[in-house]
């Protein structure tokens, strides 16, 4: 047989090679142990101070989800307001005409004028401008009261959902808004129907002023009675109505908020339904405020009484056109507008959250790395 070649692997060995061999494998082994990564991560470490023997730290386990943001009852609340007001200021504004041909026709005793004639008669003694006096004061007044009405309502529902019925919370929440934005909403209406009905003259900082230095402070709350006996009923039944249908719709189309459009027609239904059925306590209120000093009876019965002996039980439902198409419409765009600017805010509130949880674990570092930094 032909001796191996050099490249052909040695396929035996004699007895002497092999013992020659073994402690040259046995260093080799040794000398590959003390120095694989395991075993060097284990080897003390010697400084100039100390002997330290570091130990292995167990992988951090990956944090749980942070749990979906939700806003508190106060910041709801303060959401519903700046939302009420930018929805107040807008619709208020945009509706002052219809609200002004209103306002003439359940101030003037003249059974025969109608909704036409009476925005003709405007337009003629005073021109376009004529459909907007007392502006200023229903901005300020609609953005100051929707803003403490919707922030209440927001409020009150957030406290009372997990301790009532739901059908009891909207009427509830609808009433607690209310007596508390009379207060705001009164003086406000009085200015404007003032000026409307041409009971007072000039711009509204003036007749605020002729109404302090005639009857004082309190005469700024002239039919607070009043006000507060169609607001309760009015608002009850509006933002009830609006709370049920929104529920409905948003049960039966299985989403989370309204489409604009389903604002609207929400809010519409609402606001007729509410304004027809409350038409008889704004008469009273509206005779109310539009009277100028002694003039009249001063009470509500006494006012509905002197009505009803005037015009019989019709006149109780003077302007009811105008003013269900009014709040009809006024509805509609508030509770549109409301909707839209809430969840507007509401989002960017729950994306705030959110972006400061993230940022949350972030900042937390080990104390080692803490003191390092």
């Amino acid at each position: 047989m032909p001796p191996p070649s050099s490249s052909t692997p040695r396929l035996a060995m004699t007895r002497s090679q092999a013992d020659h061999d073994l402690p040259s494998l046995i260093s080799d082994l040794t000398s590959l142990l003390l120095h694989s990564p395991a075993a060097s991560s284990a080897a003390p470490v010697f400084s100039s101070s100390s002997l330290s023997i570091p130990t292995p730290t167990a992988p951090k386990p990956n944090p749980a989800p942070a749990p979906a943001p939700t806003a508190t009852p106060l910041a709801r609340a303060a959401i519903g307001a700046c939302a009420g007001a930018a929805a107040g200021a807008f619709t208020y504004a945009a509706l002052l005409p219809i609200d002004a041909v209103k306002t003439r026709l359940q101030a003037s005793a003249a059974p025969s004028a109608t909704s036409w004639q009476v925005f003709l008669d405007i337009l003629r003694a005073d021109g376009p401008l004529g459909l907007y006096r007392g502006l200023s004061a229903v901005i300020l007044g609609s953005a100051s009261s929707s803003a403490v009405y919707f922030g209440t309502c927001e409020l009150a529902k957030s406290l009372l959902r997990p301790h009532l019925p739901p059908f009891l919370v909207p009427p509830l929440a609808g009433a607690s808004g209310n007596v508390s934005s009379s207060a705001i909403m009164v003086p406000k209406e009085l200015i404007t129907q003032r000026l409307q009905s041409g009971a007072a003259k000039g711009r509204s900082w003036q007749v605020l002023l002729q109404i302090l230095q005639a009857d004082g402070f309190f005469g700024l709350y002239a039919g607070y009675a009043a006000t507060l006996l169609r607001n309760l009923p009015a608002g009850v039944l509006s933002y009830s109505s609006f709370e049920y249908l929104k529920a409905f719709t948003l049960k039966q189309r299985d989403k989370d908020s309204l489409t604009p459009g389903e604002s609207v027609l929400c809010g519409a239904l609402a606001g007729a339904i509410s304004a027809a059925l409350t038409t008889p306590l704004d008469v009273v209120k509206t005779r109310l405020m539009t009277r100028v000093g002694t003039e009249g009876t001063r009470t509500v019965l006494g006012t509905m009484r002197e009505v009803v002996a005037e015009e019989g039980l019709m006149g109780l439902s003077r302007g009811i056109g105008p003013r269900v198409l009014h709040s009809a419409c006024f509805a509609a765009l508030g509770y549109c507008a409301f909707e839209t600017a809430r969840l507007a805010i509401l989002q960017r509130y729950l994306e705030g959250c959110q972006r400061k949880a993230a940022a949350q674990p972030a900042a937390e570092m080990d104390p080692g790395v803490a003191a390092a930094t």
